[in-house]
């Protein structure tokens, strides 16, 4: 346990660019850590692959000593400004390259990194592998459970951390597609639906906006942070940069619809079990 467990927190959301190059999308990192920090926040969650970009041609191209110091200027920016700080990278491993997201404490330490399972668009398939792990960790003594984009349609992959205890779901994602897919997800409602109605937790929302440089692709924007019932705290718009902030109320996060799956079925309960024993027994593995 980090520190002892409050009833209350805030959490920053930033929505920014997907297609931008690594200095670009570093300076607006280091400028919301900042933001969020003087806003009063104590979490701030960045989108899917926020440092590196979600462009494909582009990030590819990245050294590992280019992300690295990236990722070195984040953590000493979260340790002066005295902030958790979620930021996403795609980086290369000796078989593909993973999608990571990284949790740096306010001492500026990396402190538990997830690797995106569930892979979605056409370069993703062909350049990455999916994690073999479920998030589970700590943000001041407050269990925390993440996914990133197209994971969160697997319900699985977060109720179960809830069943083990999270009550804040973080959901970094860059719903890039064809400008008519986009389009589809705004008017049939999100690309990411509300977790709370089935779980019972917060579900906080960092996505992206913005075209790629040809301009077939763009994404959808549509931040949130959700409290337990599904009600909206704060959402963002379809195109622009901008962050949203909440305050969570954690003893509305009760886990109830998790609770009681715990229960009912009854024969399905010793499964339920041993699964929460296993997200526990893999949560501070490292992605490789």
């Amino acid at each position: 346990m980090s520190q002892s467990k409050s009833n209350v927190i805030q959490v920053s959301c930033v929505q920014m660019h997907w297609a931008k190059d690594l200095g670009f999308n570093l300076r607006t990192t280091l400028k919301y850590i900042q933001a969020a920090s003087e806003y009063g926040s104590r979490v701030v969650l960045f989108p899917e692959a926020n440092l590196t970009s979600y462009y494909f041609p582009y990030l590819i191209k990245l050294k590992p000593g280019q992300i690295q110091q990236a990722l070195n200027e984040v953590c000493a920016a979260a340790a002066k400004h005295n902030i958790w700080v979620i930021v996403g990278t795609i980086q290369k491993t000796a078989h593909k390259f993973l999608n990571l997201m990284h949790v740096i404490n306010p001492s500026g330490n990396s402190v538990h990194e997830y690797a995106k399972v569930n892979m979605a668009g056409r370069d993703e398939k062909k350049y990455c592998r999916g994690g073999n792990k479920l998030s589970l960790f700590e943000i001041d003594g407050i269990l925390c459970t993440m996914v990133i984009c197209r994971d969160g349609r697997h319900p699985e992959l977060y109720r179960i951390p809830a069943m083990a205890g999270a009550q804040i779901f973080f959901h970094p994602s860059c719903s890039s597609d064809e400008i008519e897919a986009v389009t589809w997800k705004r008017t049939s409602g999100r690309a990411q639906q509300p977790v709370g109605p089935n779980s019972k937790i917060f579900h906080c929302v960092a996505n992206t906006i913005g075209e790629s440089p040809d301009g077939k692709q763009t994404s959808s924007g549509s931040s949130f942070i959700r409290e337990p019932n599904g009600i909206p705290l704060a959402e963002a718009g379809f195109y622009q940069e901008e962050m949203i902030t909440a305050v969570l109320d954690l003893s509305r996060a009760d886990r109830s619809y998790v609770l009681d799956s715990l229960k009912n079925p009854p024969f399905l309960s010793d499964y339920w079990q041993q699964m929460i024993e296993e997200v526990k027994r893999h949560a501070n593995d490292k992605p490789e």
